[in-house]
Order: structure tokens, then sequence, then C-alpha cells
């Protein structure tokens, strides 16, 4: 039916207006989708699982993979991350991926001043900002409240956790971490019990970040819910055991990349 011709100009504002409130609501959401997106880590779990055995990591396996060099960009993009075992996940495995790679990049923590600079000095892509190693730990994940982080971030050097050979995920990232937990306090070329002497050698990561450890009521206490012998468990539950400090180890956890 024709417009009356005394109508079409009110019509037509009309529907430009219509039109422009549509566009300014699509605009936004359109936007947040493509700036705030999850992410996927199945890339580099399947790169895990491929070149890491029992904690020693072949770093060449890494240095061709495109998919990882994908992973990476992904992860510098802004992620939506809902919940607290996601945070947790995601910054987990950005450190793991950036530890990889700062080996690849030929930074090392081996010496004093190679730590400076891997750990302090080099900044790395990661949700729309740049953040170190260093910051990454004490400024996102510490303040998480998760002292298990301890067990599960690998910092490229045998005294380290051992790198998992699967990625962390949020859906069952409370068995994950456990099982880190225990693998790291039984593992004796990390912490020993001697039972006779009452002597507990620890890893440094206990003395360094005791704090962490202590709402459970001491660095003994927490590790008494972690460690395989039952009798190891009691006493140290009651703070029973001498702590002398494992001189850390900070050779490569694995085959070199590359030059």
């Amino acid at each position: 039916m024709p417009v009356p011709a005394t109508l079409a100009g009110p019509i037509a504002r009309w529907r430009a207006r219509l039109a422009g409130l549509v566009l300014c609501v699509a605009l936004p959401l359109a936007a947040g989708s493509a700036v705030a997106q999850g992410i996927d880590h199945a890339p580099f779990d399947a790169l895990l699982r491929q070149h890491v055995r029992n904690g020693d990591v072949d770093y060449r396996g890494f240095q061709d993979s495109a998919a990882f060099k994908a992973y990476l960009a992904a992860l510098a993009a802004p992620a939506r991350l809902e919940t607290r075992a996601e945070r947790l996940a995601y910054h987990i495995n950005a450190y793991n991926a950036f530890a990889i790679q700062g080996i690849l990049d030929g930074l090392s923590p081996s010496s004093l001043l190679g730590r400076v600079r891997y750990f302090r000095l080099r900044e790395w892509p990661l949700d729309g900002r740049r953040i170190t190693l260093q910051g990454l730990e004490h400024e996102v994940l510490r303040p998480m409240g998760e002292p298990r982080i301890h067990f599960a971030i690998a910092c490229a050097s045998k005294s380290c956790p051992p790198l998992r050979q699967e990625a962390y995920v949020s859906a069952k990232l409370d068995t994950q971490l456990d099982d880190q937990a225990r693998l790291f306090v039984n593992d004796p070329f990390r912490n020993r019990y001697d039972k006779a002497s009452r002597i507990a050698e620890l890893s440094e990561i206990f003395r360094w970040f005791g704090e962490d450890f202590r709402g459970a009521g001491s660095v003994q206490k927490y590790i008494s819910r972690h460690v395989a012998d039952a009798d190891v468990a009691a006493a140290l539950a009651r703070d029973a055991y001498l702590v002398e400090w494992i001189t850390y180890d900070w050779t490569l956890n694995g085959t070199p990349p590359r030059r």
C-alpha cells in the first residue's frame, strides 16, 4: 500500500532512528564477543602429552610447533574467565607455556643473572596486557589463595615441580592439583623424610613460600596431608621433624632446544 506523502517523512525518520538503535545495541555485543573469549587448552594439552615424560621435557618438540605458537597467540588476547577454577587453570597453563617459550628463546634460570632475565625482565603478552613470570606468580596466582599452585607451575628446572603431562582444566582442576601435591611431596628427589632421625629434608619451595602453606598451621602440617607414609604423616602433623632444606637444582628439566 502506498504511504501518504504527509507520513513518508516521519516514517523514514522513525526507521532511521530504529536502525541506529539496533546498531548501538549490536555493536557492543559483537565487540564483547570478539574481545573476550574463552580459551581452548586442548592444543597445549596435546603437546604436553606428546613431549613430556615423567616431568622431562623435550623442548625440541615445542620448538617447531605451529600449534604451540598459536596457543601463545591465543593467550595474548583478552580472555573471558567466569569461575575461579577457570582463572586458575588459565594462569597455570600460561605460566608453564611461557616458561617453555623462555627456554626456546635462549633464556635460562640456571644462573643468578639468568633468573633475573627469565623471571623478572622478560614480559609476556597475556589477557590483553604484558606480565613477567614473577608477576604472574606473585601478583596473579598467589593472591588467589591456592597453595597447590606451587606444585603445578614448572619453571624449567629439575627442582621445580614436574611439568604435568596434560593441561590444567577447570572441570578437573582440584583432582589435578591434589595429584600434583602428592607427587611433589612424595618425590625423594625433592623431599625426603628420615623416620629414625626425625629429619625432613624439604624443597626450598616450602621455605620461599612458607606463608602460603600456613593455613594448615605450619608447613609440616600441610605436608602431612599429602605424604604417603602414615607414620611420617602423623609425626609431621605434630611438627615433630627437624627441617633442613635441599639445595635447589636449576639445571634444565629436559632436552634443550636446537640452537
